[in-house]
């Protein structure tokens, strides 16, 4: 069987203007929508959560709050240095050496098994993140059994990020979202069993730690299929994925795979560990306003999916050109992508600035907790078009396999402005903040001030990284 083909130079004419922003868009379509649906329903995971746990009890909410900032601190930032196989396998692929992209993909799965040993201890011996959040007893009770389930799930999660990030350098993405849908059709009735119970049967109400659990059910059967598809599916046979068992590391490929990772990772977990730093601190408020800022934190998750979708679109394409040596395709997709990432996130923007109410109201019953979720839509709103903006630059940027100066400038505008400006602002540090921006809303106002200092020095970065390119060949 010959190799996929992937998307390569054709030496005819590019459009210009409107025209050639349609043809991005028809370009980037395909592969974003997939992407999509698959991290909706793995954003699905939380919001089930979210939604079960609110309506359980506001204690176990808060604990969700501790518990999944203290994951997603791990496991998102673990998964960045694992993804590093999407922009080498995607320009191996559109070089033509797909044999060469699943020998990458081997040596992937060697990163993501390393990794599980570290991330799934520190699940297991949380003291740090519970020191950070300040938990009550019966919080930290909770936080912790949540996380010891958490811990069995992540080596699924890292071996299933694997495939993930090769099906997308390859331009399959919907291998991923039908497998990342049935994942959430196999953990949406655990959940709501695990959490509520059913005394019948003789299941207890495990409230959030069941949410755990029913997490680490999905995962496990995720990564099972996938491995299946792999061995089962003739597309990967160009790839040599399976049939000859895993091969062993090798000191040069895991090198290339980690002088790319790390800074990708770091930059990931400095992103979104600036985000979920926000609720183990906003944790020392009270349950309330613990409560409030997790519906907000979700809210701005699940808007995050359009520019995340786009942005792992246009990484595929842009990096499968460079691979080709199509050095005006690439900026061609990079540029465009840039532009319609930005306004379709300020479109949706709007929306839920428009509707925060209603969005509220889909989450709690609770008066107290809605009273302190309902003023941060409007920060909600303006800190996605600003990480709209900064995470499509800097996907574009891993295309090119450059990783360095992101993680830079996340740590300055990030952690420097957003976290600890935040922290100043919230606590009133200086006895100048004013009443409206104490407390939770601080704390987005500075995280969005980060994040909009971030967009506009990776922009800069991105167009003089395309610029150079394009000059150079």
């Amino acid at each position: 069987m010959s190799a996929p083909a992937p998307a390569a130079a054709t030496g005819a004419p590019r459009p210009a203007g409107l025209q050639g922003l349609r043809a991005s868009a028809h370009e980037i379509a395909p592969l974003a929508w997939p992407v999509l649906i698959g991290q909706v329903s793995v954003l699905a995971f939380a919001t089930v959560d979210t939604l079960l746990v609110a309506r359980y009890s506001a204690i176990d909410l808060a604990a969700l709050a501790v518990g999944a900032a203290a994951y997603i601190t791990i496991f998102i930032g673990f998964m960045g240095v694992v993804l590093a196989i999407s922009p080498i396998a995607g320009q191996l692929f559109g070089a033509g050496q797909p044999a060469q992209a699943g020998r990458q993909a081997h040596q992937a799965v060697w990163v993501a098994l390393g990794l599980s040993v570290v991330g799934s201890t520190l699940l297991v011996f949380p003291a740090p993140f519970l020191a950070l959040s300040r938990a009550s007893p019966e919080v930290a009770d909770k936080v912790s059994g949540y996380l010891l389930a958490l811990a069995f799930s992540l080596p699924a999660s890292l071996l299933f990020t694997v495939f993930r990030g090769f099906n997308t350098a390859v331009s399959r993405p919907k291998a991923v979202m039908l497998l990342q849908v049935g994942a959430l059709a196999v953990k949406a009735p655990a959940s709501a069993v695990l959490v509520w119970g059913v005394p019948a049967l003789g299941v207890p109400a495990l409230g959030v730690v069941g949410c755990g659990i029913a997490t680490c059910i999905a995962m496990w059967a995720q990564a099972a299929v996938a491995w299946w598809v792999v061995r089962r599916d003739p597309f990967y046979l160009p790839f040599a994925l399976a049939g000859r068992g895993l091969d062993a590391p090798d000191r040069h490929a895991l090198a290339t795979h980690l002088k790319l990772g790390l800074p990708m990772g770091a930059s990931i977990l400095i992103e979104v560990s600036g985000f979920s730093f926000m609720a183990l601190f906003i944790s020392r408020l009270g349950t309330t306003p613990a409560a409030g800022h997790q519906i907000a934190v979700n809210m701005a998750t699940l808007m995050f999916m359009l520019p995340l979708a786009m942005a792992s679109a246009i990484s595929t394409l842009v990096a499968q050109r460079v691979g080709a040596r199509d050095a005006a395709g690439a900026v061609r997709i990079a540029a465009h992508g840039l532009a319609l990432g930005g306004g379709l996130s300020t479109l949706l923007a709007a929306a839920v600035a428009l509707g925060g109410p209603a969005i509220v109201g889909l989450y709690t019953r609770d008066a107290a907790v809605a009273a302190v979720a309902l003023p941060l839509m409007v920060w909600v709103a303006l800190f996605h078009v600003a990480d709209a903006v900064q995470t499509i630059a800097a996907f574009a940027l891993r295309a090119f396999r450059i990783a360095t100066v992101p993680l830079l400038i996340y740590a300055a505008s990030l952690w420097g402005l957003g976290l600890g400006g935040g922290y100043a602002v919230a606590f009133d540090l200086g006895s100048i903040t004013p009443a409206a921006l104490q407390g939770a809303p601080g704390f987005w106002f500075a995280s969005t001030l980060g994040l909009a200092v971030a967009g506009l020095a990776l922009g800069i970065f991105l167009f003089w990284v395309l610029r150079r390119h394009r000059a150079a060949t």
